[in-house]
């Protein structure tokens, strides 16, 4: 029974070596413009997003204040 499991785990590793090898990795040129171009967006979608809260936010207080 162990044997078996021990068969078995070294069967799944060969395969994960076998799996990694076939990986290609992208160049550091690439993985900076990559990275550069994700920061850039989240940045731009944060301030989009917290622009969007402020006048909403400002929108419903006058409403609000009105009502009262």
């Amino acid at each position: 029974m162990a044997e078996n499991k021990e068969s078995r785990l070294r069967s799944f590793f060969a395969g994960v070596r076998t799996e990694w090898n076939k990986i290609i990795w992208p160049a550091k040129e690439t993985l900076a413009k990559q990275t550069g171009a994700v920061v850039v967006v989240s940045v731009i979608l944060s301030a989009v997003i917290a622009i969007l809260d402020y006048l909403m936010k400002t929108g419903l207080d006058k409403l609000l204040s009105i009502s009262l």
